[in-house]
């Protein structure tokens, strides 16, 4: 140590690593925060580097950095205590920096932000809630992850467990045997009790998770991540019937604004649960209102008429604790609370007493709006040729490029990773026919306006005055799409949506009726630009099918409902019981084909008319118990089916089904059970080795064991498929591209050689090495929990549909997904993609992980990050000063579209900024 350094540090000490406090004294103990900062200034004035620094104040570099961030989190404490104090006591923003030392005022103000406060007590609150996890259970698991499950930064966990561990709660590392893969081991990282030894955390059934706690503000608070819902009395509730006005906005729920406890929180518009009465509840799309009369603070709108009784206009709760809605609620964000002095909940930031939220959320403002990559064919393939053949021959463009790309890259391991998976999306996109997008076609939320005029859309998200298609899936045709122009001055449209909603459009009744009956409960559409004077897309709409012309699926098909003597349901119409749909994906699949063969091969507009009427039926069956039988027969399914896909094969076997390429590429058919994974042939082709395996049925007839596939993947030229119209040629022309592509790509990856491995490397960047290996290690090792949970599910789902034994397959996939998602959580299973660092990233690339160890890492990461950092693209972000610019628009009233227009950035763009996705 050189004797400036020792001088430094006998003048200011050194920082206590044990104890109750990490240094000073008294009370407060980050007091001397100030100090310690200035005596690592000082040091590294002197030359000394932060390694060196850390290791004479006996630290590691990691604890150093904490320390120092913790110290400067402490030291900005002390200014905003100041700040405030200075503030209460009548100072002006200008006389508190002068008095505080600052150059303007932009300083206190920012001292004085409350979301800069909260920011800088994270680490303090994270510390706060494991502390009580550590009370409440023993020891708990904080290792690699615990950051995502807790809702916080890395680094302020790393903060919070610096600061318990100096308060004498011991942190220890230890090694559990894989049992699949002796002389392996998954490493732990464990926060302990104070006076627990290191030999208890072998004990792995006392090890616990950190999973019944979550921050739904990045660690200023914690919550349970689920809570039984609170339950609204019906006095609360009035319902608006259909001939009241309710059915201009089935599906609607609307809430009087300034109401704690039916807050939506920072959103103009969410799908919400609400339970009434503890017995049932309301399902839909919420969103204040300005009408409401005295006493109600929620109106349900619905289609029923009036008389219905309130029980039967709502849907009645599950016999599920953790699932009473029979849906799931959103992790983040789905539960919220307010503060009451009566409540039972206590905030753990203020102290205060709370209530939870009326408010349960499945989805809520941001959560629609991703921009779509593609036009999926059973809307092109309807649209003009030239559309067709432009957005199929981009698509085969932009694959093209990426191929080119990823070509060029000189790192064959990295190289064969992204070829690999780059041909086996050529390979899907073969199958799924899906073209390119158009220029800001977008997925947005549809809600209710009535006073809009019917060739109106509500949408702030585009400019004022263009015109846009709506496109609604499954999709029918051509006479399905409202082509209308963008009104954003429409006051009912500010009110109900804001002027910069994320991802909803206002239409009315009329135009929703349109898009195949959707409802205001949470459907949505694709907004396509398009038929302006200065738009280069042209989208074709025909008139509304006449056979649609107020037709009302649940007016046509609906029954009543009668309880046997064992409380099962039973359903009758025009005094005929008739049995509900329990596969609603199969019956739509099958007449969503029909349709689109129907289209291609020229069907009048009556047969159209016939098939979409029952397409609308199948849609709402289920969900309303519609009689979908009837509407099979009434509208001549069968003759319709026998007319345009019913066909002979070359045995002379007669078959109905897919007719044509559009409808054919995903249809199912069976294969042999194959083995193993795939090999490639010379031509890049894909072989399987398959096995012929003979069971016995419930029949006793002997069957052969086959797998699913479709009949896309399974030919060698998609034109097999084709009728022979020019639509289906177009499109056999791209899936053959694709394939031809997928082949040239795994061609291409058999002769790119490996990686020259550097042991020079290796020791050079031992410590990514290490680190990388680490990570691959905690990747690997999620597969035995995985297999747990998959077991503890299939078990816990099992019972359910032996306790209900009727439960459809949409019940049973709810089930599943939450039974699934409750044994990862309890056993800690959780896919854990490598998050490869800038040094790790060198370290590969100088050569210093072998072949297959890098194979390893990259099957374990995500395959975008990896392109991003073989082939960078440069950073779109925007300026703080066009941030600030964004919010102050926004403020002022302009609409998305306009702020974009301003700023010269797309709409997506400052939606994303304005909802924090930013």
């Amino acid at each position: 140590m050189n004797s400036i350094v020792e001088d430094i540090l006998m003048h200011y000490g050194m920082p206590r690593r044990s104890g109750r406090y990490p240094y000073g004294s008294g009370e407060n103990p980050y007091q001397h925060s100030g100090d310690f900062l200035s005596r690592v200034q000082e040091l590294k004035k002197s030359g000394m580097s932060e390694t060196d620094i850390a290791k004479n104040m006996g630290l590691t570099t990691t604890q150093l950095r904490t320390q120092m961030s913790l110290a400067k989190d402490e030291r900005r404490a002390l200014q905003v205590a100041t700040a405030k104090g200075l503030r209460e006591k009548g100072y002006s923003l200008n006389e508190i920096a002068d008095k505080m030392g600052f150059a303007n005022d932009s300083s206190v103000r920012s001292l004085l932000n409350e979301t800069s406060e909260n920011r800088m007590n994270q680490a303090k609150a994270t510390a706060d809630v494991l502390r009580k996890l550590i009370e409440e259970k023993g020891m708990i698991d904080v290792g690699t992850g615990v950051e995502r499950e807790l809702g916080v930064s890395k680094e302020k966990l790393n903060q919070a467990l610096y600061m318990l561990e100096l308060e004498g709660y011991p942190i220890y590392g230890g090694g559990v045997p894989q049992v699949t893969n002796p002389g392996k081991q998954t490493n732990i990282k464990v926060i302990c009790p104070l006076g627990t030894e290191h030999k208890d955390i072998y004990d792995f059934e006392n090890v616990h998770s950190v999973r019944d706690y979550i921050s739904y503000d990045n660690g200023e608070s914690f919550r349970k991540s689920f809570e039984y819902p609170a339950s609204m009395d019906s006095k609360r509730l009035q319902i608006r019937y259909a001939d009241q006005g309710g059915v201009d906005k089935d599906g609607v729920i609307e809430l009087r604004r300034g109401v704690k406890d039916l807050s939506l929180g920072d959103s103009h518009y969410a799908q919400v649960r609400i339970m009434v009465d503890g017995t049932h509840y309301l399902k839909g799309m919420a969103v204040y209102s300005d009408n409401m009369p005295d006493g109600v603070d929620v109106i349900f709108n619905t289609n029923k008429k009036s008389g219905t009784p309130t029980k039967d206009v709502l849907k009645k709760i599950k016999d599920d604790p953790d699932n009473p809605f029979g849906s799931l609620i959103k992790e983040h964000g789905g539960q919220s609370y307010y503060d009451d002095p009566k409540g039972k909940y206590t905030d753990p930031v203020t102290g205060k007493k709370q209530s939870l939220s009326l408010i349960n959320k499945r989805a809520e403002e941001g959560d629609w709006g991703e921009w779509s990559k593609t036009l999926p064919s059973q809307f092109l393939s309807k649209q003009s040729l030239t559309l067709i053949k432009k957005q199929l021959g981009l698509a085969k463009a932009d694959k093209q490029a990426e191929y080119d790309e990823i070509c060029s890259l000189t790192n064959p391991t990295v190289k064969k990773a992204l070829l690999k998976s780059f041909a086996d999306d050529c390979d899907a996109a073969a199958v799924h026919l899906q073209a390119a997008a158009l220029p800001r076609q977008k997925y947005q939320v549809i809600l209710p306006l009535t006073t809009i005029k019917d060739n109106e859309v509500y949408a702030p998200n585009y400019k004022d005055g263009e015109t846009v298609a709506l496109i609604r899936y499954p999709h029918g045709g051509t006479f399905e799409i409202p082509i209308l122009k963008v009104n954003n001055k429409l006051a009912e449209g500010k009110s109900v949506l804001g002027n910069t909603p994320a991802d909803a459009i206002g239409i009315n009744k009329k135009n929703a009726d349109r898009l195949s009956g959707a409802d205001f409960d949470g459907d949505t559409v694709m907004v396509i630009p398009c038929n302006s004077t200065k738009s280069k897309v042209k989208i074709t709409s025909t008139s509304p099918l006449k056979g649609l012309e107020g037709f009302d699926t649940k007016d046509a098909y609906g029954g009543t409902v009668k309880k046997d003597a064992d409380g099962v349901d039973h359903y009758y119409r025009n005094g005929k019981e008739y049995k509900i749909m329990r596969n609603t994906q199969t019956e739509m699949g099958k007449v969503s084909n029909l349709i689109t063969d129907m289209t291609l091969k020229g069907a009048t507009q009556d047969e159209l008319a016939r098939a979409v009427r029952h397409s609308m039926v199948v849609i709402d069956a289920e969900k309303h118990k519609l009689d979908y039988k009837q509407s099979e027969i009434d509208n001549g399914i069968a003759s319709l089916k026998k007319k345009y896909q019913g066909n002979v094969d070359s045995e002379g076997r007669y078959h109905e089904g897919a007719s044509t390429l559009i409808s054919r590429a995903k249809s199912e058919t069976q294969v042999l059970k194959r083995k193993g994974s795939p090999t490639i042939n010379e031509d890049g082709s894909l072989s399987y080795k398959s096995v012929k395996e003979e069971y016995v049925d419930k029949n006793g007839k002997i069957q052969v064991r086959t797998q699913k596939s479709t009949k896309m993947a399974e030919t060698k030229d998609a034109r097999t498929l084709s009728s022979g119209t020019p639509q289906e040629e177009a499109y056999a022309d791209y899936a053959n591209s694709m394939k031809s592509l997928a082949n040239q790509a795994r061609r291409e990856m058999m002769s790119a050689g490996k990686i020259a491995y550097s042991a020079s490397a290796k020791a050079t960047y031992s410590e990514e090495v290490k680190s990388l290996n680490a990570k691959l290690d905690l990747a690997l090792a999620n597969a035995p929990r995985e297999r747990q949970a998959q077991t503890m599910a299939n078990a816990t789902v099992a019972a359910k549909r032996k306790d209900n034994p009727d439960m459809t397959k949409a019940e049973v996939k709810k089930a599943s997904q939450q039974a699934l998602a409750q044994a990862r959580s309890s056993v800690g299973a959780k896919r854990s993609n490598i998050e490869i660092t800038d040094k790790e990233w060198e370290a590969i690339q100088a050569g210093a992980i072998s072949e297959n160890k890098l194979t390893q890492i990259l099957n374990n990461t995500n395959t975008d990050t990896i392109r991003q950092r073989a082939t960078p693209r440069a950073s779109t972000a925007l300026s703080t000063a066009k941030q600030n610019r964004i919010a102050a628009l926004s403020a002022s009233g302009y609409s998305t579209s306009e702020i974009a227009e301003a700023l010269g950035v797309s709409s997506s763009t400052v939606s994303k900024y304005l909802n924090g996705k930013e």
